[in-house]
């Protein structure tokens, strides 16, 4: 149920992705700029052939496969319920969903459609690159609060290597024996 949630909010936010870039390719590809908030956002059209910030160009098939791969692996970790609770779920649907927006980009047009510029931060992106990072922050956030896995082993040895109190029924030295 929670996979079928989590693969729908990705749906819709891949469609949401699709219809903004097919707005944007029908009315700012002639026209290429325009100005939304003066020193702060514009609109700019720009084919990108590679991954981030315009690296790695015409690679199109490589990103596709790891897009792939990135979207399988998190599918397997819902599936698998490796990490549960609300965050993790936005965050594979965000992560899904805009995978899914620039990987069909990749696909269809040879190139991902980019069209957000913010004055403080040069690179042109799309929706679906906000998703990801996003989606990538909050699992991080998931991934370091998780109570499970290595987490949990890290903070049980710190506690036992931080507590000195004798009496504590729990503490490797109270269950010692004193008759040496």
């Amino acid at each position: 149920m929670v996979l079928a949630v989590i693969l729908a909010s990705a749906a819709g936010i891949a469609a949401i992705d699709q219809i903004i870039k097919y707005f944007i390719v029908e009315y700012l590809a002639p026209v290429h700029t325009v100005s939304v908030i003066d020193n702060l956002l514009s609109l700019v059209y720009v084919e990108n052939r590679g991954v981030a910030f315009g690296m790695l160009q015409n690679h199109v098939w490589i990103f596709a496969v790891i897009t792939f791969l990135l979207i399988g692996a998190m599918i397997y970790l819902i599936a698998a319920k490796k990490f549960k609770g609300k965050l993790f779920a936005v965050s594979s649907f965000l992560l899904i969903g805009g995978g899914i927006g620039n990987l069909i980009d990749r696909l269809f047009r040879g190139y991902v459609v980019d069209y957000l510029q913010l004055s403080f931060f040069p690179p042109v992106c799309n929706f679906a690159d906000y998703c990801i990072t996003i989606g990538a922050a909050i699992f991080i956030i998931v991934m370091i609060l998780s109570p499970t896995g290595e987490n949990k082993k890290v903070n049980e040895t710190s506690y036992e290597l931080t507590t000195d109190d004798d009496s504590n029924p729990d503490s490797p030295e109270s269950n010692s024996s004193d008759g040496e």
